[in-house]
């Protein structure tokens, strides 16, 4: 891919956004790219879990292509607001964990990027922000839906109307990020969540997290029920009966994916 690299290691899959002259912003070729390299990892059974960054120092993803922007109608700018929506739920349905690894500016559409996946891991020079209202447009890869359902409907609103950026430390206060950790540290303290996360049983983690994120769509009572057939599920497997087994013959369990 021409912006977009991956590269799969010991059961992680590190995908970078490759364009640190123009600080990673979202062209119509990264969002095909980024979209395609999720669709392909959701089936790879030698990934557990997904890290996503930018290339270089600077920036996360710094947001939209504004050329592309400036050059769109109404028509086509509602095209381009289903591309983005569509590459976001191919990171939120990868059906793996994802770790946003955010390394600088994640602001409009790199923000949406980084609250599409599950975890987030910033660098204390890390900011958030969607500015598009200073530009007369508006979020449109999905940040005014999850952004409440994240932070809060009266932070969120803030930070929609105004286009006001945090810092990782005020994130961090706010539920936005997991962890912030100083520059040198980013990566390896990104690498260590992930292996926290492998450590346990891959159809449990994945039985999990689809279950968590299908709950939110829906009303307690649903979500529970939901969350009850994916119990009974999960005891189909033979993971299941060795991560029990392990417990009572006090070992570690050997998981097979099975």
């Amino acid at each position: 891919m021409a912006t977009v690299d991956v590269e799969r290691k010991d059961g992680l899959a590190w995908v970078t956004v490759n364009r640190p002259e123009a600080l990673n912003a979202l062209s119509r070729a990264v969002i095909e790219e980024l979209t395609g390299a999720f669709t392909r990892l959701r089936d790879d059974p030698e990934v557990g879990v997904v890290l996503m960054t930018g290339a270089g120092e600077k920036a996360f993803i710094a947001g939209a292509d504004i050329a592309e922007l400036a050059k769109e109608s109404s028509h086509s700018a509602r095209d381009n607001s289903l591309r983005g929506q569509a590459m976001c739920r191919s990171i939120e349905e990868c059906g793996k964990p994802v770790i946003a690894v955010v390394n600088g500016y994640a602001l409009g559409g790199g923000f949406e990027v980084a609250l599409a996946c599950h975890l987030r891991v910033a660098s204390e020079s890390a900011r958030f922000g969607l500015p598009e209202v200073g530009l007369g447009i508006i979020p449109g890869y999905g940040g005014t839906q999850r952004l409440p359902r994240l932070v809060g409907k009266a932070i969120a609103i803030e930070m929609i109307v105004t286009g006001r950026q945090v810092n990782a430390q005020e994130a961090q206060r706010i539920g936005l990020v997991n962890r912030v950790v100083p520059p040198a540290e980013l990566r390896g303290a990104a690498e260590a969540l992930a292996r926290e996360i492998m450590k346990n049983g891959p159809l449990a983690v994945r039985a999990a997290l689809t279950s968590a994120l299908a709950g939110l769509d829906e009303t307690l009572r649903s979500g529970t029920d939901k969350e009850a057939d994916a119990f009974g599920r999960i005891y189909e497997t033979k993971d299941l009966h060795e991560g029990l087994a392990a417990f009572l013959e006090k070992r570690k369990p050997k998981f097979t994916g099975e």
